[in-house]
């Protein structure tokens, strides 16, 4: 029972796993695409312009209303994320307002910790690798990072993908290692869906980003929603982010309780 309940927030985590001033949702709106667009770059020119509007910062520090769909079983949270670039993702999922700590994480490039306080005082230690039960075994530390912040993968922005326009906006897609994928972009040159299928395993996930608004000479998008399919498990995520803040000192608090049970 206590191995499902941690598995199931595990699950949520990854999929949630996956800026300079706090938003006056002043949401940047992307011009109307052109019905046809002449494409005379290379590709890799096309995919460097793509690359070259990826938000950069060194910490990040985000709060957002979420709605959680755990298999039909729908809670209103709030998450709260704290990220040092390449090194750490930070994560606490509160109900009540903030009243109450449901789960507490910590993601780092080779290491997992998961807190969760209902309804059984646990914690997860694993190594990241862990994580790739749940998802697709190339999921990295990085692919996490990117996903939350509306950055594209890197490993996939690479000659090898295909580089099309559809509809006056660039797509990008193609297959690796078993896993099919796909990124859609606006006329920004931001992204506005990644999906990420891997037909075997019967894993499949697609995160929708909108409503960018400009942050630290950037753009990060305040509405972030994330469905994740992994066998007989459907997690639905709708986050709206009310707070963002980058390159402020941010902690990542995280000790293990002497009275919790922890599962290595």
């Amino acid at each position: 029972m206590r191995r499902n309940i941690l598995n199931s927030v595990l699950i949520a985590a990854c999929a949630l796993t996956v800026v300079g001033c706090r938003p006056k949702k002043e949401i940047v709106k992307a011009p109307p695409a052109a019905e046809t667009t002449q494409v005379a770059n290379k590709k890799s020119e096309n995919l460097a312009t793509l690359l070259s509007k990826e938000l950069q910062y060194n910490t990040l520090s985000l709060k957002g209303k979420t709605d959680l769909d755990i298999d039909g079983d729908v809670k209103n949270v709030t998450l709260n994320i704290r990220i040092k670039k390449d090194e750490k993702i930070w994560f606490s999922i509160t109900a009540l307002g903030g009243a109450i700590e449901a789960a507490r994480g910590m993601i780092t490039p080779d290491s997992l910790l998961l807190m969760t306080r209902i309804p059984d005082k646990t914690i997860l230690r694993k190594p990241l690798s862990y994580i790739q039960n749940y998802t697709n075994k190339q999921v990295s530390f990085g692919w996490l990072q990117s996903i939350l912040t509306g950055n594209t993968i890197k490993a996939l922005m690479t000659e090898k993908s295909d580089l099309s326009q559809e509809n006056g906006v660039w797509a990008l897609s193609g297959t690796e290692q078993g896993l099919a994928y796909k990124v859609l972009f606006n006329t920004l040159l931001k992204s506005t869906e990644l999906t990420l299928n891997d037909a075997q395993a019967a894993q499949g996930l697609k995160v929708v980003y909108d409503k960018y608004t400009p942050i630290n000479n950037g753009l990060f998008p305040s509405s972030l929603k994330i469905n994740s399919a992994v066998g007989n498990k459907k997690i639905n995520i709708a986050v709206e982010f009310v707070k963002i803040d980058a390159n402020v000192a941010v902690e990542f608090p995280f000790s293990v309780p002497k009275n919790y049970e922890v599962i290595n």
